[in-house]
């Protein structure tokens, strides 16, 4: 009797188990990308190897439970990483840069997540950048980060990306449309300078069918500051507000996209460091390329970009070509060209790389190796 007992509990643990197993999942997931540069930066040439050119290096934890209902909880843990020296990308003191959030996740009305994650402004206008908001090699990303960098942009926020503190709810697809809408509390930050943001709300609706994706985005980010080495004072972040549209056409194995940013930030108190350094300017950046399918293997990408800050000769261009090469489902090499004109007193560049003087111009050749897991 007791040898029985034993054995229907067994097989009872055995059935309760395999339940759970069918109802929640993590999944370990990655990706590991690396490069040689060729770079010609105002006639000074060098040679790296760098990482994440064409996707970001990561390594990443995903999960789903079935709550009941159609309800299910749902998160996502990421950490950038640099795959040529095995630091973390971006900032250091940062486990999951990229992403970590949780929240909840109903097909029939959306779902709603919490922490550190992609803004709507982002999703927005990821599907018309042919270079798919890579942080590395991006000529797209090159002029939005420029005005961390800029001296007339310097107390202009710029569009991150990510945003930490965050709740957003994002809505089932409706007929083709579909709905993102953040909140974000204030966030400091120690690197790669120290800052503290203030508060910021972001909405973006985007809509596709027939070939055709659309989608237009308003974000305001609240007044903040950080510290800039060489300041007397902190430098103060001004109130920012960025609009933003885009479009994208397939056209058999073409895709055309475009997107266009308006950035507007408010006027610089008197006396204040943003107004002494005259550091608050508008400005806009746009970029026009294509997508081209050539086979089941093979993509071909091109874009060219511009960025103008308003009220001041500073404005650059650039263009970039790029092949990938699919040898399997996981894994595949990427070529890229690019040049970038800066011109008056524009100091825009790839991430990572350093304008050698203002009004300079950039040559850039990569090829690389991405590994998917």
């Amino acid at each position: 009797m007791r040898s029985i007992s034993k054995s229907i509990f067994a097989a009872t643990m055995a059935l309760a188990a395999g339940s759970a197993a069918a109802q929640s999942s993590v999944t370990l997931y990655g990706v590991a990308d690396v490069f040689i540069q060729y770079l010609n930066n105002g006639g000074k040439s060098s040679v790296f190897e760098r990482s994440g050119g064409s996707t970001g290096s990561m390594v990443g934890l995903k999960g789903t439970e079935d709550l009941g209902g159609g309800l299910k909880g749902v998160f996502d843990l990421e950490s950038g990483f640099t795959i040529n020296n095995g630091g973390l990308f971006a900032d250091s003191s940062t486990l999951f840069y990229r992403q970590a959030w949780v929240g909840l996740k109903q097909d029939k009305y959306g779902t709603l997540t919490f922490g550190r994650q992609y803004q709507p402004s982002f999703w927005a206008v990821y599907p018309t950048d042919p270079f798919r908001g890579n942080e590395v090699l991006s000529p797209l990303s090159a002029i939005i980060l420029a005005a961390a960098t800029d001296h007339n942009t310097l107390a202009t926020q710029f569009v991150p990306g990510r945003i930490s503190n965050t709740l957003m709810y994002q809505s089932p697809d409706v007929a083709g449309a579909k709905l993102y809408a953040m909140y974000g509390f204030a966030a400091t930050a120690t690197q790669p300078i120290p800052s503290t943001s203030g508060n910021m709300m972001d909405i973006a609706l985007t809509w596709q069918g027939a070939g055709l994706y659309a989608a237009m985005a308003y974000m305001n980010q609240q007044s903040g500051e950080e510290t800039i080495a060489g300041l007397p004072r902190s430098l103060n972040l001004l109130r920012t507000e960025h609009f933003t549209g885009a479009v994208a056409y397939r056209i058999g194995i073409v895709n055309l996209q475009f997107n266009y940013g308006y950035t507007r930030p408010a006027n610089a108190a008197p006396g204040s460091m943003a107004a002494l350094l005259g550091a608050g300017h508008a400005l806009s950046t746009a970029e026009l390329g294509a997508t081209i399918q050539a086979t089941a293997a093979d993509s071909i990408e091109a874009a060219v970009v511009h960025r103008n800050v308003r009220g001041a000769h500073d404005n650059a261009v650039g263009f970039q070509l790029g092949v990938d090469h699919n040898i399997s489902k996981r894994t595949s090499f990427y070529a890229r060209a690019g040049y970038m004109k800066n011109n008056g007193s524009s100091t825009t560049s790839w991430p990572g790389i350093s304008v050698t003087e203002p009004d300079a111009s950039q040559t850039l050749v990569v090829v690389g190796m991405t590994h998917r897991f």
